[in-house]
C-alpha cells in the first residue's frame, strides 16, 4: 500500500539532492489557459490544462441522472469536458424486458424475473392486490392483477405495485418509447383513481422549478388534460375511465415535452414503474390491469448512437461551455470505457444481458475498441481479483488486458489500486492512471465521494487532442473539492509525465510541479523500481518521501534524479489528514529499451 512517509527536513531533502526552485505552474482545474507551456520551453507544443469527467451516466443508465444535471455540475465545478459512457447495453436496451403478463409477483421472461413490491401510504383500508384468472385482458390469455383499496379520509391513500426488473433491465431513456396498458376500471372516478407513474431523471434547478426528480404521472378516473403539482416536478396527464377493456399507450417522452417544453424530452430515463390505486372520501377503488408491454424504437444495431447525439446536440446549445464527447461503458465484460475512435456498440446476440467476467472476454473486447481507432479503459478493476497484490499480477500478465487506460481514481479504494498499478509500472507496463467521476445521479458531484476529475496537458479540448495526451500519460487527476491545482513532471525543460526516457546518463534534472497546493498538504515524491521482477513477485518496489506544501516554492521541486538501473517518478498530493487529492502519472527513466519496445506516443 502507498504510505504517509515520515517528512523530511530541509536538510534532508537537499541530501536526497532534492531543491526548491522558483517557478510556476500555469493554470489549474477551471477553464484551459490557452497560454500555458507544458514545460518552459519556447519550442514546446503550447499544452494547456484540460479537465475531465471520464466515466457518465446519464438517462440511458440504470439510475436516475440526466445529462442535464451533469453538464449543470460540469459547469459549476469547473469542468471542460464530459465524456458519455453509458452501459453499451442499456443504450440498445438489449436483452430487455418487453413484457409484464401478471402472472404472479413474479414472473419470467428469457429466464429472468421481473419482481412487483407491494406497498401501502396514508390513510387506505381494504386495500388489496390479487392475480386473478378473470377477468383478464381479451388480448392476453391467463391471470390479470386486481387492485382494490377504499379511502376512509380526506386525504388520499394508495395502494402501490412497484416494478423490478432483473439488473434494472427496464430503466433507459424514456426517448423513443411507447407503453402499452390494458385496464378494466370497475370502481374508478373522482376520488379513486389509477396511477401509471413513470419515476424519471434528476435535473438542475430551472425555469422556477427546483432541483430535483421529476415523475410523470398517468391518472385514470374522471378528470382529462395536463398540469403539474410539487413544485413542477410531478406532470400529470389525467385520462378518463372508459367502459370496458380499454388499452392505454402511453408516450412519457411527449409528455415531458407537452409538460416541460423547456427541457429536452429524450433526455429523461424510465427509472421505475409504478402502479397504484390512490383513494379518498369513502370511496373505493377497483381496478384490473394487464398485459404489460415496452416498444422502445431506434435501438437496433447502432442506432441508439444515433439517439445520444440528438441529446448532445440539444445540450450543445445550452451548454456550449462545456464540451460533449461520446463514449461508451462496455460492460457484458469486465467493465471497459471506449473513448474516441469510431463510435460503436457491441453485437452481443441473443438473450439476456449476461456478463462474461472472463480474461479472455476483456481482452477480445479491448482489440475490437483499438481496431476501431479508439482508447481502452479498464474500470474500477478490483471488482474483478481478490485483493491489490492479485490486480498487480493480472496487470503485469495481461499488460492491462491490452488497455490503455488504468482507472486508478474510482469508486474503488483508491490506495489499493495504486498499490497494484505501482507493481505494473515496476514491469515497465505503461498505462495512463486516471480518476472516474463514476456517477450514475449527478445531484452533487462535490459532495459525493469519490469524485475524480482527470486533468490533460493538451493542445486543445478537441478529441484528437485529448486521445494523445491520454495515449502518452500526459494526465493527473484530483479530487475538485481537495485540490484544484495543476501537475507536471518535466526534463530538461520539457514535459515529461507519462513518458520514457531511456539514457545511460548517471542523473537526470527533473522538476515535479503542483501548483496551488493546500494549506498543510504534503507533495509526495514516490520513486520506483524497473527491475521486470514479473507477476511472480506481486509488491511495489517504491521509496516515497513527502515535502511540506510550505516548502514547495512557487509550485516546483527539482532533483537531480538517478535512474540506476530503472527507475520511475510519480507524484501524489495528500491533504492535511492524509487523504490523497492528486495523483499524477509517473516518468520512466531506463538505461536501455525495455522488453516490447517503447510505445511512439510515450517515447522522450
Amino acid at each position: 500500500m502507498l504510505f504517509m512517509p515520515a517528512l523530511l527536513s530541509r536538510r534532508g531533502v537537499l541530501g536526497l539532492g532534492v531543491a526548491v526552485a522558483a517557478g510556476t505552474v500555469a493554470g489549474g482545474l477551471g477553464r484551459p489557459l490557452r497560454t500555458g507551456v507544458a514545460a518552459g520551453s519556447a519550442a514546446a507544443p503550447r499544452l494547456a490544462p484540460v479537465s475531465m469527467a471520464m466515466h457518465l451516466h446519464a438517462c440511458f443508465s440504470e439510475d436516475i441522472a440526466s445529462m442535464d444535471t451533469h453538464l449543470d455540475q460540469a459547469r459549476r465545478t469547473g469542468v471542460d469536458v464530459v465524456w458519455w459512457t453509458e452501459h453499451d447495453f442499456r443504450l440498445q436496451a438489449h436483452g430487455y424486458r418487453q413484457a409484464v403478463r401478471f402472472e404472479g409477483m413474479t414472473e419470467a421472461e428469457n429466464g429472468v424475473d421481473w419482481t412487483w413490491l407491494a406497498s401501502r401510504s396514508g390513510p387506505v383500508n381494504a386495500a388489496a392486490g390479487s392475480f386473478v384468472a378473470d377477468p383478464h385482458s381479451p388480448s392476453e390469455p391467463g391471470k390479470a392483477l386486481r387492485l382494490t383499496a377504499r379511502g376512509p379520509a380526506r386525504q388520499w391513500g394508495r395502494l402501490q405495485y412497484e416494478g423490478s426488473a432483473w439488473n434494472s433491465t427496464y430503466s433507459t431513456s424514456m426517448a423513443a418509447t411507447t407503453l402499452e396498458l390494458d385496464v378494466l376500471a370497475e370502481s374508478l372516478g373522482p376520488d379513486a383513481e389509477l396511477l401509471v407513474e413513470v419515476l424519471s431523471s434528476y435535473r438542475p434547478a430551472t425555469n422556477n422549478r427546483p432541483a430535483g426528480q421529476y415523475t410523470v404521472q398517468y391518472r385514470v378516473g374522471e378528470r382529462t388534460g395536463r398540469f403539474t403539482e410539487a413544485d413542477g416536478l410531478l406532470g400529470v396527464v389525467a385520462l378518463p375511465a372508459g367502459r370496458g377493456w380499454q388499452r392505454l399507450t402511453l408516450r412519457p417522452a411527449e409528455d415531458v415535452a407537452a409538460l416541460w417544453p423547456d427541457l429536452i424530452a429524450g433526455d429523461a430515463s424510465l427509472y421505475r414503474l409504478r402502479l397504484s390505486v390512490r383513494v379518498r372520501r369513502g370511496a373505493t377503488a377497483s381496478v384490473v390491469v394487464d398485459r404489460l408491454r415496452f416498444r422502445r424504437d431506434q435501438r437496433a444495431d447502432q442506432e441508439a448512437l444515433g439517439l445520444q447525439r440528438e441529446l448532445m446536440a440539444g445540450y450543445a446549445r445550452r451548454y456550449p461551455d462545456v464540451l460533449q464527447l461520446q463514449g461508451a461503458e462496455l460492460s457484458l465484460v469486465r467493465h471497459l470505457n471506449r473513448f474516441g475512435g469510431a463510435a460503436f456498440l457491441p453485437d452481443h446476440g441473443e438473450g439476456p444481458p449476461i456478463k462474461d467476467d472472463s480474461v479472455e472476454a476483456a481482452m477480445a473486447m479491448v482489440n475490437l475498441v483499438h481496431a476501431n481507432g479508439g482508447l481502452a479503459s479498464y474500470n474500477h478493476p478490483l471488482g474483478d481479483v481478490q485483493n491489490p497484490a492479485a490486480l498487480g499480477q493480472l496487470l503485469v500478465s495481461t499488460r492491462n488486458l491490452g488497455a490503455d487506460i488504468l482507472e486508478v481514481g474510482c469508486p474503488q479504494d483508491v490506495e489499493s489500486i495504486a498499490f497494484g498499478y505501482d507493481i505494473a509500472a515496476r514491469n515497465g507496463v505503461f498505462i495512463t492512471a486516471t480518476g472516474a467521476t463514476d456517477d450514475h445521479s449527478g445531484a452533487d458531484w462535490l459532495g459525493r465521494e469519490p469524485r475524480w476529475i482527470t486533468s490533460a496537458w493538451a493542445a486543445s479540448t478537441e478529441e484528437p487532442e485529448l486521445l494523445d495526451a491520454l495515449s502518452g500519460g500526459r494526465v493527473w487527476f484530483s479530487d475538485p473539492a481537495g485540490w484544484r491545482g495543476a501537475m507536471d513532471i518535466s526534463t530538461g525543460g520539457l514535459g515529461a509525465m507519462g513518458g520514457v526516457l531511456v539514457t545511460q546518463d548517471a542523473t537526470v534534472p527533473m522538476t515535479v510541479s503542483a501548483a496551488e497546493l493546500p494549506v498543510d498538504s504534503t507533495l509526495e515524491l514516490i520513486t520506483g523500481e524497473v527491475d521486470y521482477a514479473g507477476p511472480g513477485q506481486p509488491t511495489p518496489a517504491i521509496s516515497t518521501v513527502g515535502i511540506r506544501a510550505r516548502n514547495v516554492r512557487q509550485g516546483r521541486v527539482e532533483l537531480d534524479f538517478e535512474p540506476g538501473a530503472g527507475r520511475y517518478l510519480r507524484a501524489a498530493v495528500r491533504d492535511r489528514d492524509g487523504k490523497l487529492v492528486g495523483f499524477s502519472n509517473p516518468t520512466w527513466l531506463l538505461p536501455s529499451s525495455p522488453p516490447g519496445g517503447v510505445p511512439a506516443q510515450r517515447r522522450l
